[in-house]
C-alpha cells in the first residue's frame, strides 16, 4: 500500500513498509526512554536539528508551526544530531538552553542521536533506510518527516524546505483533517 500527499510541484510517497516506528525507543532530554507511541493521536513532525548550522534559524519557523497547530493535535519532536560537520557539539543541557533562550522553543527536544552512518538510530533507519518509508540519507540538519496520527510516515521534506513553506503547512493540515491517519 502506498500513501501519497499531492502538493503543487511536490509528490511525497511513503513506500509500503511494515515497521511500526511508534515502538522504536529513544531517550528524551532527561535520559528517559520514550517513543513516538507517547505522541499517539498526534500528527508529528520529526526534525533533526543543530544549533551551529546555517539552517538553525529554522527553529523560529518550527516554533511558529508548533504554536499554530499544537491545539489541533500537532507537535514537533526534535532530535539534535552532530552528524553534519560537528554543528551540534553541545550537551543536551546546552542545546535546550540555546533553544529556549534564542528561539523560545516549546516543542520537545530529545537526546542527541545519529541520523546517518554506522551509528544511525533505528528510527532513522526505518525512515530513510533501503526498505524505509523514504529511502535515502538525510542530507543535512533540519530534514523533516511528517508522521500521521496513526504513527505512519506520510511526507518527507528536505532541509532547505523552510517550515513556513506552503507544502509543509498543507501536508500538516491534511494530516490533521485525517482522523484515521
Amino acid at each position: 500500500m502506498f500513501r501519497k500527499i499531492l502538493i503543487p510541484a511536490l509528490v511525497m510517497t511513503a513506500s509500503a513498509f511494515a515497521a511500526d516506528i511508534t515502538k522504536i525507543s529513544f531517550d528524551d532530554a532527561s535520559g528517559k526512554k520514550t517513543s513516538l507511541a507517547d505522541f499517539k493521536g498526534k500528527v508529528v513532525l520529526v526534525v533533526n536539528v543543530a544549533s551551529k548550522c546555517g539552517l538553525t534559524v529554522q527553529y523560529e519557523g518550527l516554533q511558529a508551526l508548533q504554536k499554530k497547530y499544537e491545539d489541533k493535535g500537532f507537535t514537533i519532536v526534535a532530535f539534535p544530531c552532530n552528524d553534519f560537520k560537528g554543528q551540534e557539539p553541545g550537551t543536551i543541557e546546552e542545546i535546550q538552553t540555546f533553544c529556549k533562550t534564542k528561539y523560545d522553543v516549546t516543542f520537545p527536544i530529545m537526546d542527541k542521536i545519529s541520523v546517518k552512518g554506522e551509528e544511525q538510530h533505528e528510527l532513522y533507519k526505518e525512515l530513510t533506510g533501503e526498505k524505509g518509508a523514504f529511502p535515502g540519507d538525510v542530507k543535512w540538519n533540519f530534514g523533516k518527516f511528517l508522521i500521521g496520527r496513526d504513527g505512519k510516515p506520510i511526507a518527507r521534506f528536505e532541509p532547505k524546505t523552510v517550515p513556513s513553506a506552503p507544502e509543509i503547512s498543507e501536508a500538516i493540515e491534511k494530516a490533521l483533517e485525517d482522523k484515521k491517519s
